[in-house]
């Protein structure tokens, strides 16, 4: 029995580490989309602690809440749950550096240069 409850906590813990990394993105899209958590709220009526418990991964998401988030932000249910982010790092790595390469923007270049510095000499 005891064998179980720790199967079964580990299952918990790795469920809610998936919808936090999810929601993450719910929170970049949110943003990239000029979407503040109180006007979602209003809009899908529900209230804020509920919007972020379900994106720290402590709420869980009905389906009717999903459709009408997917409906405001105008997204699909793919592009909200993709995870492009976990990837190997080599992977990782390699599409930096094509993307890099890729640029034009001299000053695109140089901000970048300067997050990546920034980054590594934390």
């Amino acid at each position: 029995m005891k064998h179980k409850l720790i199967f079964y906590n580990k299952l918990e813990v790795k469920y809610r580490e998936y919808k936090k990394t999810t929601w993450c993105k719910n929170k970049k899209i949110k943003t990239k989309k000029r979407f503040y958590t109180g006007t979602i709220c209003r809009k899908i009526d529900i209230a804020p602690r509920t919007l972020s418990g379900i994106e720290t991964g402590e709420n869980f998401l009905t389906a009717d809440t999903l459709e009408k988030i997917i409906s405001l932000l105008n997204v699909s249910s793919a592009e909200l749950f993709t995870i492009e982010h976990i990837k190997p790092t080599e992977d990782l790595i390699k599409e930096i550096i094509s993307d890099i390469q890729n640029l034009k923007d001299r000053e695109k270049i140089e901000t970048i240069y300067k997050l990546i510095k920034a980054t590594i000499n934390d």
